[in-house]
């Protein structure tokens, strides 16, 4: 970049060039020069952050010393690649202004979020306080799992999403973030909640001093609360069991567990031991018509989400069965065809007297597959699908 040259920018693709905003100037005097500024609410920020309004969608733009940019940007690649929930981004530039070189990165602004300002400054969002701390704790778990040390997780750094009555944590500042090729040891992790301790203590006593905070809301026992959450729900994740040959059931049942938690199944792994096969996780983060969109691609198969959750996770718990059986992972574009063949198509035959013109095949499907687990759990092995049908039937009948 020429010094007479304002911006070198790199966009993904399919984005506006940005060419027309004021980059000669630095982002403090942004106010007087440009014509896309838009209000949003927002936290604190270590840098300079503004929000543009760009052929109708809004953008963050932070200004940050030289390289700091790049390193952010990749690392959100990164994480979106990962289906962590942070914000998207957008590019990142380097900006030759009147007080001199910055590094910038440009993000998508998260649609219908919530500032931690808002939740505890209005007293009409306090109920969901809890729903908050769950929120982070979960998202920690998320990023540590995955091998994302945050480093400096705060309300400040943390937008909310209400959705179904609760809250949906992301990720917005990445710049102290470390990418490892494993989960977060940890010492790393003990570290990670302590800053968080700090800071969201620190956030809530900043909004005290200013009496901004409603009546009620603890300052100092709030950080110690999510690292007791993220301590249960890290056990919860990540506790291993053993599943003797009969107890097939039972993988449902640490399923259920696990998306009750907030957490879908990216796979299911048995592993054979002296005693049983050990039983273990891979969790994912999921949009809500993440199931949905993956069913219909692999059977076909229309579904709600829900009932999509449930199907897939029996598609998981089969290609665990069958990869172990086979000591070779399994395709899942396969298990999916096998199961849709084997098993759905043949349930639906075996329930055809119910299946009227108004009636939702997936939804009685769903049905069978939750009688079957209680069956399962009552007799302490897994009955199978043919008696968990005859069982269902007779029960209908009966009604």
């Amino acid at each position: 970049m020429t010094p007479s040259t304002p911006v070198d920018i790199f966009l993904r693709p399919g984005q506006p060039d940005f060419q027309d905003l004021p980059w000669e100037y630095p982002l403090s005097e942004w106010s007087l020069h440009c014509q896309y500024l838009e209000d949003v609410p927002r936290g604190l920020s270590r840098h300079p952050v503004e929000f543009i309004n760009y052929l109708g969608t809004i953008y963050a733009i932070k200004e940050m010393p030289s390289d700091l940019a790049e390193n952010e940007f990749n690392l959100l690649l990164s994480m979106e690649e990962m289906r962590l929930p942070a914000v998207t981004a957008v590019g990142h530039a380097v900006t030759n202004t009147m007080a001199g070189k910055r590094s910038v990165l440009i993000t998508r602004f998260l649609d219908r979020s919530l500032p931690y300002r808002s939740l505890f400054m209005s007293r009409s969002l306090l109920r969901y306080r809890d729903h908050l701390l769950d929120a982070i704790a979960g998202l920690m778990v998320q990023l540590h799992l995955a091998g994302v040390y945050w480093g400096d997780c705060s309300l400040s750094n943390t937008l909310f999403r209400r959705d179904a009555g609760a809250l949906q944590a992301y990720l917005v500042d990445a710049e102290t973030a470390e990418l490892h090729p494993e989960i977060v040891p940890p010492t790393m992790r003990f570290h990670d909640l302590q800053i968080m301790e700090e800071n969201v203590d620190g956030d809530l006593a900043g909004l005290g001093a200013a009496t901004l905070l409603m009546d009620g809301i603890p300052l100092d026992d709030t950080g110690a609360s999510i690292c007791i959450r993220y301590q249960n729900l890290w056990e919860e994740i990540t506790r291993q069991i053993i599943i003797n040959p009969n107890e097939k059931y039972r993988i449902q049942e640490r399923i259920q567990v696990l998306n009750s938690l907030g957490f879908s199944i990216g796979e299911v792994l048995l592993e054979s031991g002296e005693v049983g096969d050990k039983l273990r996780f891979q969790v994912v983060v999921a949009d809500r018509n993440f199931h949905r969109d993956q069913l219909v691609g692999l059977t076909g198969v229309e579904a709600e989400e829900m009932q999509a959750r449930l199907m897939m996770n029996e598609i998981h718990e089969l290609k665990a069965t069958l990869s172990q059986a086979h000591n070779r992972s399994t395709p899942l574009s396969l298990v999916a065809f096998k199961w849709l063949q084997e098993i759905y198509l043949p349930a639906l035959a075996g329930i055809r007297s119910l299946l009227k013109d108004d009636s939702d095949p997936a939804e009685l499907y769903c049905q069978i597959l939750e009688h079957k687990w209680y069956l399962s759990e009552k007799a302490q092995h897994d009955v199978g699908h043919q008696i968990a049908i005859e069982d269902f039937l007779r029960m209908i009948d009966q009604t």
